[in-house]
């Protein structure tokens, strides 16, 4: 089983959107048993809140289920329990490189290189642009579970 955590700054926005678009495009291809999809952030700002408002609606709107998520803070033990952890953007890889230590950067990726970008996904709590937000995300997802069924 690939253990997967998405990671962004307060595990509002961004981390749970890719939690939910990736387990929604992994049961469509009938691979739920193979992964274990989470999310989490880096900072404490949001600790047990659920997704934002944008975030709910834009999944919503694309028919992806989103259940009773909490934010967490990410922790030491993610870097050794994940396979891989996969951050939004530059400022997330070097929170999330402090927190899991330096043995975890194999492991620590830009959601976004997976469709052969080198850019951030920019945070719809500062843009306000969740579609932007959602259409970059599902790329990063879709090039990401095309990777992993190529892997396999």
């Amino acid at each position: 089983m690939k253990k997967i955590l998405f990671v962004c700054h307060g595990n509002i926005c961004r981390s749970p959107m890719a939690e939910f678009v990736m387990k929604h495009l992994v049961k469509k291809a009938g691979l739920e048993k193979n992964f274990y999809i989470d999310s989490a952030a880096t900072s404490t700002e949001e600790i047990g809140n659920g997704p934002h408002y944008g975030t709910r609606t834009k999944l919503s709107q694309m028919g992806i289920p989103y259940g009773d998520h909490r934010a967490r803070q990410l922790v030491y033990a993610d870097g050794i329990d994940y396979d891989l952890i996969i951050g939004m953007d530059q400022e997330n890889l070097y929170y999330m490189e402090r927190i899991l230590g330096k043995e975890a950067r194999p492991k620590i990726h830009l959601l976004l290189e997976w469709a052969g970008l080198k850019r951030d996904i920019a945070d719809p709590w500062y843009t306000g642009n969740f579609d932007q937000t959602y259409d970059d995300i599902d790329l990063g997802c879709r090039a990401l579970l095309t990777a992993l069924k190529d892997n396999q």
